[in-house]
């Protein structure tokens, strides 16, 4: 059965926001068009660098824990996490602003965003020598700079993926090797800080972000292009 555990949990971690999609007073499926699209967009560019980094051994995966089957020399479990995940978070971003009227991140969501952006680009070109801190604290900086100028409002979107950490824990923890004999996912220590939440590194925490959050801007985007159309 340790062959379908990443299977089971890219399932796991769908079905439920899949479910509460059709809620009747609030429904995420009236969007999914827009979503999709989205998703689609980001998935390309992640599921590329995955490829890439893949191939030179900055990650890896064990095979205890897939199918064996692959797309583009990654496992097909590691392409459905670009899509299986991004929908229970953007879900969450979507039921919150449903659910919580007030906006208590309003106020502070530019300096956060600057405080972020400037932070990881430091760190980021400070260790240029590790492809996956470096990769990944640069983009996401590069990212919050361009919405910093922008004058993009991240409030609910921090609020959102502060809320969604909390699965990430779990998803990810059991990837990493929390709870389990072997890590599902494994990193190269000499590309990342060596810095781990549990058994989870860290930047995986701004990765996560980095994937959320441009798929929450896109799909904001589709909808009110759509919305400026009628």
């Amino acid at each position: 059965m340790d062959k379908y555990l990443y299977l089971t949990i890219n399932i796991a971690s769908f079905l439920v926001p899949f479910l509460a999609s059709f809620y009747p007073k609030h429904p995420f499926y009236k969007n999914w068009k827009n979503y999709f699209k989205a998703n689609l967009i980001v998935a390309v560019f992640f599921i590329i660098w995955d490829v890439f980094f893949t191939k030179i051994g900055v990650w890896g995966f064990n095979n205890r824990y897939l199918l064996g089957l692959k797309l583009i020399n990654i496992p097909i479990e590691e392409v459905l996490f670009f899509f299986c995940i991004p929908y229970s978070s953007v879900f969450v971003y979507f039921s919150l602003n449903y659910l919580v009227k007030k906006n208590s991140l309003k106020k502070y969501q530019q300096f956060i965003t600057l405080f972020l952006a400037i932070g990881l680009g430091i760190v980021g070109l400070f260790f240029l020598n590790r492809l996956y801190t470096s990769v990944t604290f640069i983009l996401t900086s590069l990212f919050l700079f361009f919405n910093y100028i922008k004058k993009t409002d991240f409030s609910r979107i921090y609020f959102s993926y502060c809320i969604t950490l909390f699965f990430f824990f779990i998803v990810n923890g059991i990837l990493t090797g929390s709870f389990i004999d072997e890590p599902v996912v494994w990193y190269n220590n000499n590309e990342n800080l060596g810095i781990r939440m549990g058994t989870i590194p860290v930047e995986d925490v701004f990765y996560g972000f980095l994937l959320i959050a441009s798929i929450i801007q896109i799909f904001e985007y589709l909808n009110n292009s759509k919305l400026n159309i009628k």
